[in-house]
């Protein structure tokens, strides 16, 4: 270690000298590059670099410039005409792994791979990479081909995270690390694979351990009654300390504002409180006291407009619990809060993205009711519309907002239903029974719901919906296992934009409705012309077969010599109809 004077001199060096090898290593990892202030940093070598330095040449030679390997282009799947979107298909019991592009009609193959995976797969933020799972770490692959883009070597890795913009990736492996080597947790940069910083697992209860705020500038965690914040891309801990907030239950970053809320328990005669507070000044927007309260849960609008925290308190006796929501109003001065009362427990909770709606599935079977509310200016929240005795228990919303829809998932019958709520209407009601998941695809066109063979072991396979709940297709799949569409990233266009496209809606509906009406006739056209060369490519083959068959006639009866009682062979066939379900399609005549 030296200091530098003004002239570019050193001051001297200071030799520390360790038990063993391995902690001189160590110390030389840690150390070097840390940075004391702006203007002060620990530089550590080994001693055995000595004489490297001194066996240096005197010509110097430059290194050799890598040649760029072109990836192609990662977001191809954007560029199709018709803007269908693609999901994968995990089958087989997961020794399989398939990647569909949907269309109205039938999905069409555009990649597969067995034992692509070891575990599950994931797509990222914004839909660039495909993540597969091994015992060595993980893959991305990506491009129209999916060629692998890179890998990232984590013995064990069981779960991945990958920042909201698509620059860093944190792998966790439960393998048991110290705390001089931390290797549970490992950031790293997706674009050079280079691993930016390690850390040790501490409570990994719930994933993920770090959440990321809105663009990725800042990660966070929970440690020893802190909130933890490292800024990219230094992963250096913001301001060099932690928030000290004792007790602290949870916490969360705002989808879209570097802004974080957390909530604390009551201790003694402090109340509860829930903090919302700026990064990175630290400094607290605002402040709700609570009282009675047994337990809180967080949820964010998806573009930071509104925070919801639905308290569960004890009554006076604490024997009970009743239930309130407490809704800041992010957009507004001083952000005002409106608490509302609800008589029974919250089941499911869920906000309309890029609106001001938000829908409650409330009370217990068979008095389960769903309720839909609508946020106002001055703070103010009033409810549209409650809809008694549902048998769902989770919320689904368009990503596009506007559109819900209700389900009954693992353990209830699998009852779906389809909601407007720009009328808060009622608009179909479906079912996919024994159903373990519901995903909607990114355009808010269409909707999943599946049965997973990680779930239960019969009836596999998933379904593909209407927004407004029509059936479009069924696909039974062997030992199916997962189904997941590929994200969008968030378009180009500005809010101004996208308001007067959808008030000059109507100038594109004869466009849109000739080119359905031309796909249609395509599709069924493509579906006969199909059918008609299956059938010839069948009949080509049994007129083969029947042509061996005759050529082999005198072999067979050579075989057959000393076999007096068998019976000559028989020309004729049998044929056989099959008649199978391929859709149903309903139409109102008018």
């Amino acid at each position: 270690m030296s200091s530098i004077e003004e002239d570019g001199k050193t001051k001297g060096y200071i030799f520390i000298e360790y038990e063993s090898e391995k902690e001189a290593s160590q110390a030389v990892k840690i150390a070097n590059g840390y940075k004391l202030d702006k203007h002060h940093i620990f530089i550590v070598n080994p001693f055995s670099s000595f004489d490297s330095m001194l066996n240096l040449e005197e010509d110097w030679n430059p290194p050799e410039k890598e040649p760029y390997v072109d990836k192609g282009n990662l977001r191809s799947w954007l560029l199709d005409a018709d803007c269908n979107d693609q999901y994968s298909v995990i089958h087989g019991g997961g020794e399989k792994v398939d990647i569909y592009l949907n269309t109205p009609n039938e999905p069409v193959l555009v990649k597969e791979r067995d034992r692509w995976t070891e575990t599950y797969v994931s797509w990222s933020a914004q839909g660039t990479y495909f993540a597969t799972f091994h015992k060595q770490g993980i893959a991305l692959w990506g491009g129209e081909e999916f060629n692998r883009i890179g890998k990232f070597s984590h013995q064990g890795v069981q779960m991945i995270d990958f920042s909201p913009c698509e620059r860093y990736i944190v792998t966790f492996s439960p393998l048991p690390d110290s705390p001089n080597d931390p290797q549970s947790i490992i950031i790293w940069d997706v674009r050079t694979g280079t691993k930016k910083r390690a850390f040790q697992c501490g409570d990994c209860s719930r994933w993920p351990v770090f959440k990321w705020s809105h663009k990725g500038d800042y990660f966070a965690r929970i440690r020893e009654e802190a909130i933890s914040i490292y800024e990219t891309p230094s992963f250096g801990l913001l301001k060099k300390k932690s928030i000290k907030v004792p007790s602290i239950s949870e916490f969360a970053w705002s989808p879209g504002d570097n802004i974080i809320s957390y909530w604390l328990p009551e201790i003694k005669d402090t109340p509860a409180r829930v903090t919302i507070m700026g990064i990175p000044g630290r400094e607290e927007l605002r402040v709700k006291n609570l009282f009675s309260v047994a337990t809180c849960k967080m949820y964010w609008q998806n573009k930071g407009d509104y925070l919801c925290v639905v308290v569960d308190r004890y009554t006076k006796s604490k024997k009970a619990l009743h239930y309130n929501m407490e809704i800041f109003h992010l957009r507004e001065k001083q952000i005002p809060v409106d608490t509302l009362e609800l008589k029974e427990a919250v089941n499911a909770f869920a906000w309309e993205p890029h609106g001001d709606k938000f829908a409650v599935i409330h009370g217990e079977t068979p008095k389960i009711s769903v309720s839909f509310y609508r946020c106002q200016k001055g703070g103010r929240t009033t409810l549209l519309k409650t809809f008694e005795k549902k048998q769902v228990n989770n919320i689904f919303w368009s990503p596009r907002g506007q559109f819900c829809v209700l389900a009954g998932l693992r353990g209830m019958n699998g009852a779906l239903e389809f909601y407007d709520l720009n009328e808060v209407t009622l608009m179909n009601v479906g079912e996919h029974f024994t159903a373990t998941d519901v995903e909607w695809d990114p355009s808010g066109r269409y909707v999943s719901t599946s049965v997973s063979w990680w779930a239960q072991k019969v009836d596999n396979g998933y379904n593909i919906w209407s927004f407004q709940g029509k059936l479009l297709q069924r696909h039974p799949v062997n030992q199916f296992c997962q189904m997941l569409w590929r994200p969008r990233p968030q378009t180009l266009l500005s809010e101004e934009q996208v308001s007067k496209i959808k008030l000059e809606i109507k100038k594109y509906h004869k466009m849109f409705d000739n080119k359905d009406r031309m796909s249609q006739k395509k599709a069924s056209k493509e579906l006969i012309e199909k059918r008609r060369r299956m059938m010839r490519e069948f009949l080509d083959y049994r007129g083969r077969k029947k042509q061996e068959f005759d050529e082999q006639a005198e072999q067979r009866q050579d075989l057959r010599k000393g076999y007096e009682d068998i019976q000559e062979e028989v020309d004729d066939f049998e044929e056989e109809s099959v008649e199978f379900f391929i859709r149903e399609e309903q139409a109102i005549i008018e």
